[in-house]
């Protein structure tokens, strides 16, 4: 069973912001939608980019800075082209204040999606 990592206190983020965070060596872009966080791979499965530098779009999706593809945030799922391959999701875990992330799992949203 792996052990959950802290990625950030909650009031780190506030909500519709995104922010890059480096996690047992892993980049990860982690959301703040509404109150609900999400985390994904940092990187853009299209092109060279950093996903934390793009804008929320849409309530739940982001939009790559190099191309404005965009992908679907609780799924990873790629919503608009360029994008065609689906960016890695992790489980998040709320504890209190604190924000946890376990780099084994993938988000709920995307294993009920599969």
């Amino acid at each position: 069973m792996s052990q959950p990592i802290l990625l950030l206190k909650r009031a780190d983020l506030e909500p519709g912001k995104v922010r890059k965070c480096e996690v047992g060596g892993v980049a990860l872009a982690v959301y703040n939608l509404n109150g609900t966080f999400y985390a994904t791979q940092d990187g853009c499965t299209h092109a060279t980019a950093s996903l934390s530098e793009g804008d929320i779009v849409d309530d739940d999706c982001i939009a790559c800075p190099v191309h404005d593809g965009t992908f679907h945030i609780p799924t990873g799922q790629p919503m608009s082209f360029p994008c065609e391959h689906p960016i890695r999701t992790f489980k998040v875990i709320d504890e209190g204040d604190d924000v946890l992330v376990d780099l084994d799992q993938e988000s709920d949203e995307a294993a009920d999606a599969v």
